[in-house]
């Protein structure tokens, strides 16, 4: 359907005073901070996690060595979107000029609107984490029961919900330390920053940047600040949905990916037909997870 003159009767009103609506600001591109960003140039992207070997066995005097066996996890795949839009002027509105007073404005806002798809797209993984968010190993991005190849579990999120606070942060660090790989080796994974909804980000700020323990009448120093455990510090996603939920990237590597197949492009077309003039934007890409151990998270209390 094409914007008319009828949508559009005060922009054809002599001494109009001002068009408004369409410049608000928006929110930098968010995503960034989460995930890692690759070109690709298929239709799927996929990525799989080998299982090294387990801890080297102790040979008895006169005995044959033991061998180990490497293999395939499990593969996790990117499916890329289509995300496109349009709007387009009648021949009319054209004629009229709507076009120098609109058609810029709304080639922003067509910006605008593909930008917010995006950031709602990359907010969902983390937002429907704790539940359909499921990966290779065939269960949710947050989970206590990441199965691994060598026997046993890994857990990235607390066994129950915890709200954002001093004695949580901590835990959550502590328990990030103690991941292991396929076969049950530790693998020094360490958090690098913290990501909270607006809610939060307060919260966040006192428990990372206070110099003292926070809320507390004691004179000790806030530990969490004092040896860097969030040495990137925290960000806001304007674009997650529980105010409670609260997340952690870490720095095991080919965890959160972003996958770009084709980058935003627009264009405009003439309907012979009609006389409308056309105006669209285009994108490709994928958000998604391979090694969900790139991320810890709680849903909150």
């Amino acid at each position: 359907m094409a914007i008319s003159r009828a949508q559009m009767l005060k922009e054809l009103i002599p001494g109009l005073n001002a068009l408004f609506g369409l410049e608000y600001k928006k929110y930098a591109e968010e995503h960034t901070a989460i995930y890692e960003t690759e070109s690709s140039d298929r239709s799927f992207e996929e990525e799989t996690k080998l299982s090294g070997f387990g801890a080297a066995p102790v040979k008895a005097e006169g005995a044959a060595m033991a061998y180990d066996n490497a293999q395939e996890a499990y593969t996790s795949r990117y499916v890329h979107e289509t995300i496109v839009l349009g709007f387009a002027l009648t021949e009319e509105a054209m004629e009229d000029n709507l076009y120098a007073s609109l058609g810029a404005r709304y080639t922003k806002a067509l910006a605008r609107a593909m930008a917010h798809t995006k950031q709602v797209k990359a907010a969902s993984i983390l937002n429907t984490g704790f539940t359909t968010a499921i990966g290779g190993d065939g269960v949710a991005l947050f989970a206590t029961n990441h199965p691994l190849v060598g026997g046993g579990t890994n857990a990235n999120r607390p066994t129950t919900g915890a709200d954002l606070n001093e004695t949580s942060l901590e835990n959550a660090v502590i328990q990030i330390s103690q991941w292991t790989d396929e076969r049950g080796l530790l693998i020094a994974a360490r958090p690098l920053k913290m990501i909270v909804p607006p809610q939060l980000m307060f919260v966040a700020k006192r428990l990372l940047d206070t110099d003292g323990r926070v809320g507390t009448a004691d004179n000790d120093l806030n530990a969490l600040k004092d040896m860097g455990a969030i040495p990137q510090g925290y960000t806001t996603n304007h674009y997650l949905t529980d105010p409670n939920a609260w997340f952690l990237k870490t720095d095991v590597p080919n965890g959160m990916k972003h996958f770009r197949r084709v980058a935003m492009k627009t264009g405009t077309d003439g309907d012979f037909d009609t006389g409308n003039m056309r105006y669209k934007a285009r994108e490709r890409y994928s958000f998604g997870f391979s090694d969900p151990l790139g991320m810890w998270a709680s849903p909150g209390a």
